[in-house]
């Protein structure tokens, strides 16, 4: 193997070593200090929304697998050349590993809950990779300087290429023993913080004002049609944690604090004093393109927000809430929204089972007719009392509307064949307008009159609806476009103006195109 590659593959194994160390470090303070996790989370913070929403489109929940993959790449590629360049004009290799350390070390001192100690991590794990990046020179160094004095060619070129053997040997070696150490590392560091145990012994209270069973009418269970209600592990997760964050409930409180007469913090355990509800309530993405999955229907449990606010006695010129998560995201809620009588609440159940701690655990925000990204904070910790023209929330601060109220939307979500045989075609799917329910869906094929489906029961105006339409399809009629539309419990009916979700939420119609054999 050629000096050339030798020093490639020391320039990778030098950055394996400064991720390694970096994570066997962070057992010590924090997951979230380490290099990969803090520059991912500026990255998260930094991504312009038009390219952030496309990766959304194109990989939905799958974006932060894509993200972690895409900066191992840039940072294999990134410790190749750095290899590459001590070598030529040493020590630009590890000018460039210590630039990297210093931009790590800024990104974990940036994140919301950092201390000094954060900066640990990257400033040992860069040392490392440095360390063996100049070691590596050396070596080669000294096999050149002993190759050149070696008398006779033939024995050059075999001392020549057992030393490279060596120095892959020892490459080998090292960088195994980083991939260990880090592996080591993250796995201790998320089991030392893991929550999953204390969730599973967590007992929900009994709700006072139970959401009473659900009607069976409420799901039509037509093949390939979405359940009316979705299961934990089937629920849509889209936030800016790169991982989730292992909260305690021991050492969990709400803090209610700003525009009020006087702060108030809450436990845990004080929220076994209150009146538990549980209510039946669809969160909806603002990502969510028309006809998109990012929307999921659950029975919530948990406390009244509007109860816990009013304790609190906010002031009368007071306006917004904006409410943060313990990783440091806020959402900016019309204090009006919260408290006009719907079911907003602090959840501490879904579908039966403590949140998941992907979900919420121990607690988070969930507020009917508002998007997630105004409202339904995970992990929440604070709730400030504030003003619009105060404060500005994590996505307001990126161009998207303040306010977020849900648009009246409905999806097709069968046939999903494109080839179909003619006769009766059941087309079905669901439509939603939280806090003010569904009032009929249409269905359209081709440029046709606008035909009324039929729903299935709806238990409340803050879930959604099933719908479903029969067409009698002509045979031999060839390529045909099924479109659908919603009205809402007020009498508006959704619009067919084309919209991308920024700023707001995307509209339009959905549509499906078949042919029919």
């Amino acid at each position: 193997m050629a000096d050339r590659e030798v020093r490639i593959a020391g320039g990778i194994v030098a950055g394996l070593v400064t991720l390694g160390v970096a994570e066997a470090v962070s057992v010590l303070i924090s997951p979230d200090s380490t290099p990969l996790q803090a520059v991912g989370a500026w990255v998260v913070d930094h991504t312009p929304d038009g390219f952030r929403e496309w990766v959304i489109g194109l990989v939905g929940t799958n974006d932060k697998l894509l993200l972690f993959v895409s900066m191992g790449v840039v940072a294999v590629v990134l410790a190749a050349v750095a290899g590459l360049a001590e070598r030529e004009r040493r020590p630009l290799g590890s000018i460039l590993f210590a630039v990297f350390g210093l931009l790590a070390v800024l990104a974990a001192l940036g994140r919301p809950a950092a201390a000094w100690t954060w900066a640990i991590p990257a400033i040992l794990g860069t040392a490392a990779g440095i360390l063996v990046l100049r070691s590596l020179i050396r070596r080669l160094a000294e096999f050149r300087e002993g190759g050149d004095e070696t008398p006779a060619e033939s024995d050059s070129t075999e001392a020549s290429s057992t030393q490279r053997r060596q120095v892959m040997r020892w490459l080998a070696v090292t960088g195994a023993a980083a991939v260990a150490a880090g592996v080591a590392g993250r796995i201790i560091g998320l089991r030392s913080r893991d929550v999953s145990a204390e969730r599973a012994d967590v007992q929900l209270p009994t709700p006072t004002s139970a959401e009473p069973p659900i009607d069976p009418g409420a799901d039509l269970k037509l093949p390939g049609l979405t359940p009316y209600l979705t299961s934990n592990s089937d629920f849509y997760r889209i936030d800016t944690a790169l991982t989730v964050p292992q909260v305690s409930k021991d050492d969990w409180s709400l803090r209610i604090h700003g525009m009020v007469d006087h702060e108030i913090r809450l436990s845990y355990a004080d929220l076994a004093a209150r009146t538990p509800i549980e209510r039946l309530i669809t969160l909806t993405c603002v990502s969510n393109p028309v006809g998109g999955d990012l929307i999921g229907n659950a029975r919530w449990l948990g406390y009244r927000l509007d109860e816990l606010i009013a304790q609190a006695g906010p002031h009368p010129d007071a306006d917004m809430v904006l409410s943060r998560s313990i990783d440091g995201f806020t959402a900016g809620s019309p204090l009006a929204v919260l408290t006009d009588g719907r079911d907003a609440m602090l959840a501490v159940g879904m579908n039966g089972e403590p949140l998941p701690t992907a979900h919420g655990y121990p607690a988070r925000l969930v507020v009917p007719g508002l998007y997630g990204y105004v409202s339904a904070t995970k992990w929440v910790t604070e709730l400030e009392i504030t003003r619009f023209d105060r404060a500005e929330a994590f996505w307001t601060k990126r161009g998207w509307s303040a306010r977020g109220p849900i648009k009246t939307e409905c999806r097709i979500d069968t046939p999903r064949g494109r080839n179909l045989s003619p006769g009766k075609v059941t087309i079905a799917g669901v439509a939603w307008a939280q806090h003010r329910g569904i009032r009929g869906v249409e269905v359209r094929i081709d440029q046709g009159d606008w035909q009324p489906a039929r729903l299935a029961a709806a238990p409340s105006i803050d879930s959604w609806v099933q719908w479903a339409f029969d067409w009698d399809a002509p045979a031999g009629s060839g390529v045909h476009t099924v479109w659908a539309r919603a009205t809402d419990g007020t009498g508006e009916t959704q619009t067919d103006q084309q919209q991308d979700v920024v700023p707001d939420g995307a509209t339009g119609y959905p549509s499906l195109t078949v042919r029919i054999g």
